[in-house]
């Protein structure tokens, strides 16, 4: 019998799958579902920097409800109450998903600074979260402001974070790091445990008829997984950290590709959005066929055997291979 079992965060799992997060993490009975349908951790749905801030303006109106800025410092955040439960309904909620299933609970923070994160990841830990992920959504605009300072600023969080929790801590990064390999490095002196490879932005498109910007989401789709691959691969056995792959894991490929480039999970929205959840149970059992027919008994066999660390020719990853490509396509070309 082939064995798909591998670790992430300290924990044993039965197979690689874990709910990324979002809406789908948000309702126990479909926790249930994925649970039955073989996903081996969930992580739940992120609760919002945003979140935290409103709460706090709220909590200084219902204290001092003469305050004159405080309808219009409210005006400032989006309105929140509807993404979900907010933060006192979030804990509770992690309550809950604990008694609905067995597999480990991920509790998610969205932001960029420390603010109420401190405070909140230490409730979620006291509210029975097995592991909690960073999830650091940064666009840094400002010209004032360096690439060196913006990655402490991921550090000086998750140190803020680690001061205050035991629980297993996960930093869900963008790729848009100046030294990815450096800060990661930094972020597993820092405190944590794993990084997940790579966050998604969700880009405005612009209405050149009507002249106004439209806000969309757009599910991923396989090609996405190109730089998550590369990434990992270069990371794999050169930064003792635990390494997930979430944008883009769709198929059993996508999934044997990324624990052959080093990956410890994949996180999956957008598949179990497009095709329901019970599209792990079948994306399983042709991980298990493809296994069989290639003659691998177990996922970590294959974790990593085509990272750079174990590339007979690690050229493929590095510069001097971007020459070769582009000399082999000006050559096809002038065939």
């Amino acid at each position: 019998m082939m064995d798909l079992s591998t670790t992430y965060l300290g924990f044993p799992l039965a197979n690689p799958f874990v709910c990324s997060s979002s809406p789908l993490a948000q309702d126990r009975s479909q926790l249930r579902r994925m649970e039955d349908a073989g996903m081996a951790a969930v992580v739940l749905q992120s609760l919002f920097e945003e979140q935290i801030e409103q709460e706090a303006l709220e909590l200084h109106h219902a204290l001092d409800h003469h305050a004159e800025s405080y309808h219009e410092a409210l005006s400032y955040f989006p309105d929140m109450k509807e993404y979900n439960l907010g933060p006192d309904g979030y804990l509770k909620y992690i309550e809950e998903a604990k008694q609905a299933v067995a597999m480990p609970i991920i509790g998610s923070l969205n932001g960029h600074t420390p603010g109420g994160w401190v405070r909140y990841a230490r409730l979620m830990q006291q509210a029975g979260a097995d592991a909690l992920e960073l999830n650091v959504y940064d666009i840094p605009s400002d010209p004032q402001v360096s690439g060196e300072a913006v990655e402490s600023r991921v550090i000086d969080l998750v140190q803020a974070v680690r001061a205050e929790i035991t629980l297993p801590l996960a930093v869900k990064l963008s790729p848009f790091y100046t030294a990815p390999a450096h800060l990661i490095q930094r972020l597993k002196q820092a405190g944590a445990q794993a990084v997940v490879l790579f966050n998604r932005f969700y880009q405005p498109d612009f209405d050149i008829d009507h002249l106004h910007v439209n806000h969309q989401l757009k599910l991923s789709h396989s090609d996405e997984l190109l730089t998550r691959l590369h990434w990992v691969a270069l990371l794999f056995g050169r930064v003792e950290i635990d390494l997930a792959v979430t944008g883009g894991v769709h198929t059993a490929r996508d999934v044997l590709k990324c624990m052959m480039a080093g990956a410890n999970v994949v996180m999956m929205a957008s598949a179990l959005i497009r095709h329901g959840v019970d599209h792990v149970s079948q994306l399983i059992e042709e991980i298990l066929q493809w296994m069989f027919d290639h003659e691998y008994e177990s996922i970590r066999q294959m974790q990593g055997s085509l990272s750079f660390r174990r590339a007979a020719d690690p050229s493929v990853f590095e510069r001097c291979n971007y020459m070769k490509l582009l000399r082999d396509a000006m050559q096809h070309r002038l065939m």
